[in-house]
């Protein structure tokens, strides 16, 4: 199945899933809730730091296996996974929603399955490892729409269409992502309205239609806002301070919102939200011509990235970083062969649109044509 294939099911779909309604968790209509805190863990709040999260689900964890309850055990694993995902503990996080996968299949509960896959596929998109993220989060999908639980099915489908978007597959992803926003407007899920805003507002900012992601990125940050999802409003005051950056050249605001949304990504300890931040501070400080200050603030971003087994913010960093270095004085052999390295490796995560970003950082920065690749020379 292809995205374009997953993103024409997407209609028919919803009937039959919608039998447990708000799925394995819910929340108050209008408000941000956590779905993939569920059991024991049902208490905690889409705000929650992820060191509560991860210290409260270990512990809720250890007790459900005491006892025996394999569906528990299914649940705080979930929870484990997804905060060692967000920390940035990739070994830990893979072995915690592959654990809880083996539960929820003994315990014979295909939602449980199902939730433990998507976690398992939004890692493998974090790792850079694409393929098997389709194919996770497809899996994920089915298993949600037999287990009746219309949420995992959602945020399942979800994670294929940001996958393909991250991806600049835009018009395989668009449609789904227009479809899932009516389907979450509809049930009143602040935090998946706010995914699938953010997502569909970065899809224009990165085809040039700046007036109309600023509008959805707002609109993004304001529902955040109301519904008290500190993590999606987040992401979104990125999105705007991008924009205003890239269209308007206002530094000063951007970098006040920039600052704004790092103090949420600190306080919740939202590793990978925190590091794309630092990277989008390099990006405005690089257009506003301060070259030492996006240096610097490059190469923090790298580190963070790095740390967290982060393939594909990595490789955006570096080539902030050399973007950077070139306009302080790099020689500019040394940058041509950074960019040539950088196109590969973006070519191997599977980001379609890698060659022209890199390709066109090569003529802004005068450096070009670049050495052949790795794709050219099997050739």
């Amino acid at each position: 199945m292809t995205v374009g294939q997953t993103t024409q099911t997407t209609q028919a779909a919803p009937t039959a899933a919608g039998r447990r309604g708000a799925g394995a968790a819910g929340g108050p209509r209008g408000k941000a809730f956590a779905p993939e805190y569920q059991g024991a863990l049902g208490s905690l709040s889409v705000n929650s730091s992820l060191t509560e999260v991860l210290e409260k689900g270990a512990r809720e964890l250890r007790a459900a296996e005491a006892a025996g309850d394999l569906r528990e055990v299914a649940r705080c694993g979930l929870a484990v996974a997804e905060a060692c995902r967000r920390l940035g503990r990739i070994e830990e996080a893979d072995r915690a929603w592959k654990a809880g996968y083996r539960a929820a299949r003994e315990a014979g509960d295909v939602a449980a399955m199902a939730w433990a896959m998507w976690s398992g596929g939004t890692l493998a998109r974090q790792r850079g490892s694409l393929a098997l993220a389709y194919r996770l989060l497809r899996l994920a999908a089915e298993l949600g729409e037999r287990g009746g639980d219309v949420v995992v099915r959602g945020y399942s489908l979800a994670g294929l269409a940001e996958t393909g978007r991250i991806q600049g597959d835009y018009q395989a992803v668009g449609e789904l992502h227009e479809q899932l926003l009516a389907e979450a407007r509809r049930r009143g899920e602040a935090r998946h309205t706010v995914w699938a805003l953010e997502g569909i507002a970065q899809m224009h900012r990165n085809t040039g239609s700046y007036d109309r992601a600023l509008e959805l990125f707002e609109e993004a940050a304001e529902t955040a806002g109301r519904a008290d999802d500190r993590r999606g409003r987040a992401w979104a005051l990125r999105g705007i301070a991008d924009v205003v950056s890239v269209r308007d050249g206002d530094v000063e605001r951007a970098l006040a919102l920039l600052s704004e949304a790092e103090v949420a990504c600190r306080e919740m300890e939202l590793s990978s939200a925190l590091a794309y931040n630092h990277k989008m501070r390099g990006n405005v400080l690089y257009r506003a011509g301060r070259y030492a200050e996006a240096r610097d603030t490059y190469a923090g971003a790298l580190e963070e990235f790095r740390a967290m087994d982060e393939p594909r913010g990595t490789a955006l960093s570096r080539l902030g970083l050399a973007k950077a270095l070139a306009r302080l004085g790099r020689d500019t052999a040394e940058t041509a062969a950074e960019l040539a390295a950088l196109r590969d490796t973006l070519n191997r995560i599977g980001l379609r649109h890698a060659r022209d970003m890199v390709e066109k950082a090569a003529a802004e920065l005068g450096v070009g044509p670049l050495p052949s690749g790795e794709e050219e020379t099997r050739r």
